[in-house]
């Protein structure tokens, strides 16, 4: 069940959602080409469209700002196009991701068409402390990509460090949901720290036909993930591996062993707790709450 399956009971939530979508399509369909049609294709691939829920569970009174769903989701989706390709991942929800389907070129190009069409559509609200709240999320994703391939294949990154990424690449944007919504941008930073790391741990545990992705791509890639940096500290194996040895046959069965995952996922439970003690009667408390408890406890 996706995260937004689970609160499909929402009053409102159904039509919100219906509109979304057509204005999603609406949106990368605007002009017609290569990146329109990859960008439509990224679109089918589906996703739990969280963050546009998040805009709407954020909402104090009135209609939920809709464009402002499109946005973070449109930008959310060009983070995964040019991560893709950053990365040189060729799988995306089950599906040959963008560039591996239609080339390097093609991928970045769909991207960039992405951001655009996420800050046309803000921009065309009139909004400015809107657009200035996503540019903002936007660098911060920017910086996070940067100081992701800085850490490449470094088992001596600093925890601290590895929180700092996750803030920047994922946590920044669920703010920015939260902020455009009207509500606490202090929860969606730490519910998306809380996401980020639950999503690194399913790397490390996760089996593909439930992800969508193929498990140890962090570890293959030299990601230095919360529990390959735990894990690293005690088997000397997994240490040299996210250092870039050659892996090992059951690799990811020794840094389950270490007890890595499970410590990982206090971390996580304690980032789910302190986005809870953000929440002051909200509007959606109820379904806030129960989205922290969603968001670590998921398999996909």
């Amino acid at each position: 069940m996706t995260a937004i399956a689970a609160f499909r009971e929402a009053p409102g939530l159904d039509a919100y959602l219906d509109e979304l979508e057509e204005r999603l399509v609406r949106a990368v369909g605007t002009y017609n080409g290569v990146v329109s049609a990859v960008g439509g294709e990224a679109l089918a691939a589906g996703g739990k469209r969280l963050r546009p829920l998040l805009v709407y569970l954020s909402s104090p009174n009135g209609p939920p700002p809709v464009a402002a769903g499109v946005a973070v989701e449109l930008v959310h989706m060009a983070t995964l196009v040019h991560d893709d390709l950053i990365d040189g991942a060729r799988i995306r929800r089950g599906r040959a991701s963008a560039w591996s389907a239609y080339g390097p070129h093609a991928a970045r190009a769909t991207g960039d068409y992405l951001f655009a069409r996420a800050f046309a559509e803000l921009s065309a609200t009139g909004d400015t402390r809107a657009v200035e709240v996503l540019a903002d999320a936007t660098l911060c994703l920017a910086r996070g990509e940067a100081m992701q391939r800085s850490q490449r294949h470094d088992p001596e990154t600093p925890v601290e460090a590895y929180l700092e990424r996750c803030s920047l690449k994922t946590g920044k944007l669920f703010e920015a949901a939260c902020r455009l919504g009207g509500g606490s941008g202090a929860f969606g930073l730490a519910l998306g720290i809380a996401f980020q790391i639950t999503d690194d741990i399913l790397d490390c545990s996760g089996v593909t036909i439930e992800t969508g992705k193929i498990a140890g791509t962090d570890l293959r890639e030299g990601t230095p993930t919360l529990p390959l940096l735990l894990a690293a500290r005690t088997d000397e194996i997994v240490r040299a591996a996210l250092g870039g040895a050659e892996l090992e046959e059951g690799i990811l069965i020794r840094v389950a062993a270490t007890g890595a995952i499970d410590e990982s996922r206090e971390v996580a439970l304690a980032y789910a707790r302190n986005a809870r003690a953000c929440l002051n009667g909200e509007l959606h408390s109820d379904e806030l709450e129960s989205l922290t408890h969603a968001i670590v406890n998921r398999e996909r």
